[in-house]
């Protein structure tokens, strides 16, 4: 998958060939969670972050309260904060990466949880749920969408980014459509070949999903 998405960053690389080991991509996130700002944001010019963001500041009022899913470092986080969102949870796998999300003091809770099981969150508490930079190669497929979506209150929107190299593959289009058949989301929006990174040959598909129960 690494070599056909033309990635060369050595961590990336390494990443989109573990084929969802997760305990290895959680200890690689740990090692890496100090220079991944600088490695993802000023060197390979990853904008999946204000993207995100960005739309869910179209969609819902900064007063909602949002959870950040996949939040890593907290670079969503901060997104939403400079747009004046002050109620924001966030949920990561990885213990280093939620320790520099901490520092940055835009969050009101941080959890260690594994975004494929039910959340440590009250379901239906969230007006909208982000997810950026999650659903990509050798990370989470498309069963983490459902717990995003339980996440949302009736009417709450999931704002999310798939990677545009695994949307078919991985099974992203059809597990969308099948929750759309079930009645379980609408899709509101669906952008494709969005810039992912701007250093890389990398794009994404910016997807809202409304949660409809």
């Amino acid at each position: 998958m690494a070599e056909r998405l033309n990635v060369h960053h050595p961590i990336l690389q390494r990443m989109y060939h573990l084929d969802g080991d997760v305990e290895e991509r959680t200890h690689i996130y740990d090692d890496w969670a100090g220079a991944y700002d600088e490695d993802t944001v000023e060197h390979l010019g990853y904008v999946g972050p204000p993207l995100v963001a960005a739309l869910v500041a179209e969609l819902v009022p900064a007063a909602t309260p949002v959870l950040d899913a996949g939040c890593g470092t907290g670079l969503v986080g901060a997104e939403l904060a400079a747009r004046g969102f002050t109620a924001v949870d966030g949920v990561d796998l990885s213990e280093g990466m939620l320790k520099v999300a901490r520092s940055k003091g835009v969050y009101r809770r941080l959890e260690c949880a594994d975004i494929t099981r039910p959340l440590p969150f009250d379901p239906g508490g969230y007006g909208a749920v982000s997810c950026a930079g999650t659903f990509t190669a050798g990370h989470v497929g498309p069963e983490g969408i459902d717990p995003l979506v339980a996440a949302a209150s009736r009417g709450g929107y999931v704002v999310m980014t798939v990677l545009t190299q695994v949307w078919e593959g991985m099974g992203f289009a059809g597990h969308v459509a099948a929750l759309t058949r079930q009645g379980a989301v609408t899709v509101v929006e669906d952008r494709p070949d969005q810039t992912y990174h701007t250093g890389e040959p990398l794009t994404c598909r910016l997807v809202v999903l409304r949660a409809e129960r």
